[in-house]
Parts: C-alpha cells; sequence; structure tokens
C-alpha cells in the first residue's frame, strides 16, 4: 500500500468522523427539547430529599427538599400526568403545575 493511499484513507476517515460528530452536536437540542415537550414540572409531589429542583428559598437544586410531597419542590412526570399524580399536602389532593403552600397532611 502506497503511502498515498494511506494518507487518503486517514484523510477520508477524519472527515466522516467530523461529520458525524457535527451531526451529533446539532441533533442534541433537539433531542433533549422533544423530552422536555414530553415531560412537565409538577409540584408537591417529590419524597423528602428526591425532588428534581428547587426547594424554596435557601436551597439549591435536586435533592433538597425538606419534607414529602413539599408544595414548592417538584419533579418531571409525563407531560399531562400532574394533576393525576397523588400529593398528600396539595389543595386538590394531587401534583400542581405552579408551587403551592401546603396543608397538613
Amino acid at each position: 500500500m502506497s503511502s498515498f493511499t494511506m494518507t487518503q484513507k486517514t484523510t477520508a476517515a477524519a472527515l466522516a468522523l467530523a461529520f458525524g460528530a457535527a451531526l451529533t452536536v446539532t441533533a442534541a437540542p433537539v433531542l433533549a427539547a422533544d423530552k422536555m415537550a414530553d415531560t412537565e414540572k409538577c409540584f408537591g409531589v417529590a419524597l423528602k430529599g428526591k425532588n428534581d429542583c428547587k426547594a424554596g428559598a435557601g436551597t439549591t437544586c435536586a435533592g433538597t427538599s425538606k419534607i414529602d410531597h413539599q408544595g414548592n419542590a417538584w419533579s418531571m412526570v409525563p407531560a399531562g400526568t400532574c394533576a393525576k399524580t397523588v400529593s398528600k399536602t396539595s389543595p386538590t389532593g394531587f401534583g400542581q403545575l405552579v408551587a403551592f403552600k401546603e396543608k397538613k397532611a
């Protein structure tokens, strides 16, 4: 095999790899957007320390809820299921799409 042929193969492989990487980078935001469209934030359904993010003032993010079904802590759930998910502290007894003040369980 001549060195010219080897160089052509190496260049072709490098270009194919670069093209594949470029396609992956441009597709990633679309895939993330699709996943987000299939889910929704549901307040009041997370168990203590199991929330996805935001658990009120003085907290940072995931895993910071202090009680089960905390009204200002949320978890991502499949779209359309929040209002059907049990929440022992919610005024309606089910998850909410916005934060709420907990009632006594």
